[in-house]
């Protein structure tokens, strides 16, 4: 039986250009700024690619949003504690749900 879904080598291409963005090394940008970067192009493969079986992005969205931590915890020193962290993390994704194109589909917290 044939499922339509994102290729395997395509979800690899996708990833080594997500990584090649290198977003944790961005802490000279505002998070408005990251999203306004990102949100265009995740949002089309979200189109895309997630048009059947969706669930294979999310493992690739869940990816981004962990290196959107890794940038939030590098920019701002005080956010380096666990709680405090997912304090702050929890508290923007209900303050701005739609800050990110993909927490649409996928949150972190």
């Amino acid at each position: 039986m044939f499922t339509p879904a994102i290729s395997a080598a395509a979800l690899k291409r996708i990833s080594r250009e997500v990584r090649a963005w290198r977003l944790h090394r961005s802490t000279g940008h505002t998070l408005g700024d990251l999203a306004e970067a990102i949100n265009p192009i995740v949002r089309g493969w979200m189109q895309y690619y997630g048009a059947f079986r969706r669930s294979r992005l999310y493992p690739l969205l869940r990816r981004i949003n962990t290196y959107l931590m890794r940038w939030a915890r590098g920019k701002y020193k005080r956010l380096r504690g666990t709680r405090t962290f997912s304090r702050w993390w929890a508290g923007l994704c209900k303050r701005e749900p739609d800050l990110f194109a993909r927490w649409k589909w996928v949150r972190a917290f």
